[in-house]
């Protein structure tokens, strides 16, 4: 594992968001979602593609409150644009757990 400094972490924007809109996304090559998520007055709404149809549902996801990185360049995954990158942990059998707070906080909140 690569070591680094306490400058390179701080310019990972981990921010939380609240999920505000759950759609399939059926011309992904692999199961997965199109998720908006609202990051607060100051990022504002912003969507991905997410994998972890495994594990939730549309409206389990729908609501609820997300880790996610929010500077990343933006990247096409066929006809959508990703904005974010929403984190999670892969189990033994590769779905993903979501990396969520673990109480309400506010949307756009930076992880500390």
């Amino acid at each position: 594992m690569r070591e680094i400094s306490w400058q390179e972490f701080e310019a990972v924007e981990l921010r939380v968001g609240t999920i505000v809109e759950v759609e399939d996304f059926a011309e992904a090559k692999k199961p997965a979602y199109k998720v908006t998520a609202d990051f607060g007055p100051d990022i504002g709404l912003k969507r991905s593609s997410a994998q972890v149809t495994e594990l939730y549902s549309k409206e389990e996801l729908k609501g609820r409150q997300i880790l996610a990185v929010v500077n990343f360049p933006p990247k096409q995954i066929g006809p959508m644009r990703s904005e974010f990158l929403l984190t999670g942990f892969f189990t033994d059998e590769g779905a993903v757990v979501l990396a969520v707070p673990e109480r309400p906080v506010p949307n756009g909140a930076k992880l500390a």
